[in-house]
Parts: structure tokens; sequence; C-alpha cells
């Protein structure tokens, strides 16, 4: 059938008048000026929430498509064929009475505009076609494929006979024209029948297409949900069941105090740990920068290296740091956020200095940004290791969860920092950690 009807368009624009290019080049036209709106429907499904936004949209892209495939008609053996109807049918059926109503007065309106005579009678007679979108439209989204695109197809075909033939009768004009080629005729409506076919075809599918994508991105929010579900239950449940052995082990009558003590420590500890896996989750929940300032590097690595100094000591290892005396280092960031991302990354580099070594902070300018190196002479990591370092779930630790480490680099890319590590298993491993100075983040 497809195959016929371009067949016969491509010897109907080849007879009589003028090269046959002309013809085929003004169809070609009119074809992409009615295709046109399909490159905005992503915007289209994106608002279909809010009512008054998606039909002004839908309006202003058909709208567009219906001005234009007015000022480029095919005029082909002395008879004007528009493609008007496909842009008011596909708007009409998909957009609803509002819309509709809209198009026909741009189409009457731009009629006036362009010169055309008998506008009072050609607005009787195109109104009526009104009708055939009051009774189509209503369960048109209900409607099968198949369905939608004969409704399409049988809305386009009525809106032009009802006002072509209602149009000559109100006038009393000559079908002389029309009587004397009716093949041609018979043939752009096939051809607009196919366009708007197509076109409610690829509406159809980019519709179905989006909604898979939407129903694609559901299911994987809820999997990272039950995921992080079942990794809370996990890890809350492993300290708390510790605190209730041990407070169990508190009740005994024969506990010395020394035990007891004991005891109260290993559980205070483990609601610690569990406090802090709450914190991490909510860390997780809320990375972003709540509140932005200027940021003295010099201050929070001497912030972090004191609060690092006792922890350090106790397990035999050394801090040292380098700043530069004479540059001012400044970032811009949330203070809190941003300190709560070294002091995570600290703590982990002198976790892995179990047998004692060393960890040193260096901090430097470079081409306006500031470089943060965080060295350590630890167990090292593997590139397997470092590729999954800042995953969820993932930690090099037995007692980790990993997302605190996923937090401070979550906190340190909303700084606009960047981070690279660089390990070798059984020498070390270097955080290098690099943000736009002050200046220019201004």
């Amino acid at each position: 059938m497809l195959k016929y009807v371009w067949r016969e368009c491509i010897l109907l624009v080849t007879k009589r008048e003028g090269p046959a290019f002309v013809y085929l080049k003004d169809f070609l036209l009119n074809i992409f000026i009615i295709f046109s709106p399909l490159v905005f429907y992503p915007y289209l499904f994106k608002n279909r929430s809010n009512v008054f936004y998606h039909r002004l949209l839908l309006y202003v892209l058909f709208a567009a498509a219906l001005l234009l495939s007015m000022s480029f008609p095919v005029k082909v053996n002395e008879i004007t064929y528009g493609f008007r109807s496909v842009p008011l049918a596909i708007a009409s059926l998909y957009g609803g009475p509002v819309v509709s109503i809209l198009l026909y007065v741009t189409l009457l309106i731009y009629r006036f505009l362009l010169g055309s005579p008998n506008n009072f009678l050609y607005a009787l007679s195109i109104l009526p076609s009104f009708a055939f979108v009051l009774l189509l439209y209503k369960n048109y989204p209900y409607q099968k494929l198949y369905q939608k695109i004969s409704v399409a197809i049988l809305l386009c075909t009525a809106i032009k006979l009802t006002t072509f033939t209602t149009y000559f009768f109100i006038t009393q004009g000559s079908l002389q024209q029309v009587v004397q080629y009716p093949l041609a005729t018979l043939n752009t409506y096939i051809l607009q029948a196919v366009i708007i076919g197509v076109c409610v075809y690829a509406m159809e599918f980019l519709q179905s297409y989006f909604y898979m994508q939407e129903e694609v991105i559901k299911s994987e929010k809820t999997k990272i949900v039950s995921d992080m579900a079942a990794s809370v239950a996990h890890e809350i449940r492993n300290p708390l069941t510790t605190v209730r052995g041990f407070i169990q082990l508190l009740a005994a009558d024969d506990v010395d105090k020394q035990k007891k003590q004991f005891y109260q420590r290993i559980c205070l500890e483990e609601l610690d740990r569990a406090q802090l896996i709450i914190s991490d989750y909510l860390s997780l929940a809320k990375p972003d920068p709540e509140s932005i300032e200027v940021i003295c590097v010099h201050e929070e690595i001497t912030y972090l290296s004191n609060l690092l100094i006792t922890f350090a000591n106790y397990n035999n290892i050394q801090i040292h740091k380098a700043l530069p005396e004479d540059q001012a280092l400044q970032i811009i960031g949330d203070r809190y956020k941003f300190r709560q991302a070294l002091i995570n990354i600290g703590k982990n580099a002198i976790e892995a200095l179990r047998d004692g070594g060393t960890l040193e902070i260096r901090a430097s300018k470079k081409n306006d940004h500031i470089i943060i190196n965080l060295n350590d002479t630890g167990i090292g990591m593997t590139a397997e290791q470092i590729k999954r370092l800042g995953t969820p779930y993932y930690s090099t630790k037995d007692k980790g969860t990993g997302l605190g480490t996923m937090v401070s680099f979550g906190i340190i890319k909303k700084m606009s920092g960047k981070i690279e590590i660089t390990s070798e298993p059984g020498k070390g491993t270097e955080y290098k950690l690099t943000f736009p100075s002050s200046s220019e983040s201004a």
C-alpha cells in the first residue's frame, strides 16, 4: 500500500507543471513540518502532570506546524492542497477541546491574515468538524494502537471532507477541477492518512518508550531502597545483638565489678557504632552542602591533625603536616561537611596503619587549585579495591559499611572537588583532593 501511494505521488508531482523536484520538495517540506513537534515530545511527556503547561506546550508546537503547513501548501494541477488538517487532528485528539478550540481560532485568524477569500463562510464550513473532535477525543486515550491510528485518520479525513464540501456548498463554487483530477485528490488524501498514521504511531512509540524508562528508574529506586533497608537492618542488628547479650551478663549475680565495667564499655562502644552507622545513612540521605562559606584549609588541617593525634599516639602512629606559610589556602563550601569528609578519610588512613606508621598531610596551591594530599604507610589497596572504593556497602574494614567513604566522596564532589587515589599493597595509600580556590569559585 505504501509503495503504491509513494509511486502515485511521484507520478503526480511529475505531471504538467514545472519540474518534478518542485512538487516533491513541497511534499517533503510539509511532511517535515508535521513531524517536527515530535522532536519536543520528551518535554511534552515530562510535563504531562501539569495540565496547563502540557496543553500550552502542545498548542504551541502544533500551532507552529499548522501555520507552517498553511504557509507552504502544495499546488498540483491548479489545485492547492493543504496539510493543515493533520496537525489539527493530532493536537485535538491528544490535547482535548481546549487545545482544539485554540487551534481552530489560530487557523481562522491566520487564514484572514493570509488574505484568503470568504473567511466568514470558511469559518462556518470548518466549525461542524469540531463536532467530530468532541465525539472522538473522550475514548481516544484508552484505545489500542491500531484504533488510535484509525480514529486519527478518520478525524483528519472528516475535517477535510466536511470543510471542503460545506465550503463549496455555501459558496456554490465549482468542483470542476477536483472532478477533472480525481486521482490527484485521492492520492493526496491517502498520503495525509499515511502521514497522520505514522505520526500517531511515532507518538505512541515514544510514549511507551518513556513510560518504560520511568518504570526502569522506579524499579532501580525500589531496589536501592530495599538494599539499603536490608543493609540498615543487618548493620544495626549486629551491635544491638552484642549489647543485648552483655546486658544479660550484667544481670548475673556472680559478675565482679571489673567485668561489669568491661561489659559496660563494650555496650557503649557498640551503641556508638550503631549511632555512627545511623549518622552515615543520614549523611548519605543529605549530602548537599547546607552553609556555603570561605574555608581556610590551614585551620581545617590543623583541626584534623589535633583530632586524630590521640588516636594516632595510642596506636603508635605519627602524624606530620606540611602547610605553606606564605600562602593563604582557601576554598568555598560547607565547613562542617568538609571537615566530616577529611575526618573520615583521615580515620580510614590511620586504621590502615595496623602496625604503626606515618600519616602525612600536605596542602599546596597550583594553578588556582588547592591540593590536599593524605599519605599513609599502611597496608595499601589493590586496583580492584580502589575501583570499588566509595560505592555503597563496600569497605576494606571488617566492620565497615562503606557509607562513610561514599558520603565523603559525595561531599567532595559537591564542592567541585576531584579525588585521586594511588595505592600499592603493603606500601601505603595516597589521597589527592583537588578543589578550586576561593577566588576561582567566586
